[in-house]
């Protein structure tokens, strides 16, 4: 039988393959995911509408497949496995058409009237994963979703509850570094951003603004709250505060908050201030977008970068969430250096780098020597649009809120 790539999105009608989850003659289960698809920086997995055993695979690793496309040959588990040399039929009719994407998590039924079935629970792909490396049985867990579909907060229940370590770094994504003497194809998430790059490097005039920003207060105010954060599962890094002082400084200086239209010439100034929040993981990078940050407070800005860090390692960002973005935030210093060039997320006009927080010797007012905690901020803006001026304007606008820390905890309405 042929298996037809099913509808992954809406409006999407072509993705790349990434990579397959099955080979010829292995057999799967109905939800069991058959392959890895890629749009716009998105993977997903396509699961199985079937159980059976896979006969062939028609698609090669990289290449551009479309909705509707046959991918892949199967036979149905109560069908005869074909001799070699003789390919499956494409004349059978699949067993999940278009458009029934409903379907493809619904557990399987008896088909010959058989008194034994194995009846599997009714959950995603993502919710399976998780609960394999919790280690939670789903078959045990009584859904809370539409048709006792099993959800993510079905897990929380089972799983032991932990005490927070406040100090504790997240694990890094594992990097592959490569291995000396091959050759390696860009394909999947990698090529995309190599186009994306190439193209904002080509068509952006870049230039870099510098600055250093006295961190001392922030470090304190940071100490003190953390604990506190971490009681009600909020791991509060610097991030947050910065994000927080990025969406207010972009309400001053509006021309930063914008998108370029390069073939219209047009420069379009946003009235909401989405931020983009660049995350390292193991096949590039991705940057998911913190929706309404000037809306948010610190606490909730922080669980939104969390959530989209681990969505986006774990390769399951979801397309709206790496959409609409207003302006970027990208840190090289969890894992070390000072200072960098970021290249510019296009559309966008600017981007802010963050280093690493260093602690310095630096002069007061009143001439006397006193250690202080210094990050560097780097800037890269769009030349196009915005001036030496401007770009220095947004940079002041930012580090004005950053060494005033107590103020970004308080609502909009304080922030003056």
């Amino acid at each position: 039988m042929d298996f037809e790539l099913p509808p992954v999105g809406e409006g999407l009608i072509e993705v790349e393959l990434v990579r397959w989850l099955v080979k010829p003659g292995d057999r799967v289960q109905r939800g069991q995911a058959l392959l890895e698809v890629l749009s716009d920086k998105a993977t997903m997995e396509v699961p199985s509408a079937f159980a059976g055993q896979i006969t062939g695979t028609l698609a090669e690793t990289g290449s551009k497949i479309k909705v509707g496309q046959v991918v892949m040959q199967y036979t149905h588990e109560n069908e005869p496995i074909p001799p070699a040399g003789h390919p499956v039929s494409s004349g059978a009719k699949p067993i999940m058409m278009r458009g029934e994407l409903s379907g493809l998590f619904r557990a399987a039924a008896p088909s010959n009237g058989s008194a034994t079935a194995v009846t599997l629970p009714v959950a995603a792909p993502s919710v399976r994963h998780l609960a394999r490396k919790l280690g939670v049985e789903l078959a045990r867990i009584r859904g809370s979703g539409p048709g006792g579909r099993v959800l993510l907060d079905d897990l929380a229940q089972h799983v032991r509850p932990s005490t927070p370590d406040p100090d504790k770094k997240p694990d890094a994504p594992r990097v592959d570094y490569g291995t000396p003497g091959t050759r390696t194809k860009l394909l999947g998430l990698r090529r995309k951003i190599a186009e994306h790059m190439v193209e904002a490097k080509r068509t952006i005039p870049h230039y870099a603004y510098i600055d250093e920003c006295d961190l001392t207060d922030l470090v304190r105010l940071r100490s003190q709250l953390k604990v506190t954060f971490a009681k009600v599962g909020v791991k509060l890094t610097y991030l947050p505060f910065v994000v927080k002082a990025v969406a207010r400084a972009l309400k001053q200086i509006p021309v930063v908050n914008s998108t370029f239209d390069d073939a219209a010439q047009e420069l379009t100034l946003h009235d909401t201030y989405h931020i983009g929040v660049a995350v390292a993981a193991p096949n590039g990078l991705i940057v998911p977008v913190v929706k309404d940050a000037d809306k948010k407070d610190v606490a909730a800005i922080a669980a939104e970068i969390e959530r989209l860090s681990q969505e986006a390692r774990a390769g399951k960002s979801k397309l709206e969430d790496l959409k609409g973005g207003s302006f970027t935030v990208t840190s090289i210093g969890n894992i070390g250096g000072l200072i960098s060039t970021p290249i510019i997320n296009s559309p966008e006009v600017g981007i802010l780098g963050l280093g690493k927080v260093v602690k310095r010797p630096v002069y007061d007012a009143a001439g006397q020597i006193r250690p202080a905690d210094l990050l560097y901020l780097s800037f890269s803006f769009d030349h196009r649009v915005l001036d030496g001026a401007l770009g220095a304007a947004f940079g002041n606008a930012v580090i004005a809120q950053l060494q005033n820390p107590a103020a970004l905890l308080l609502p909009e309405r304080f922030a003056g």
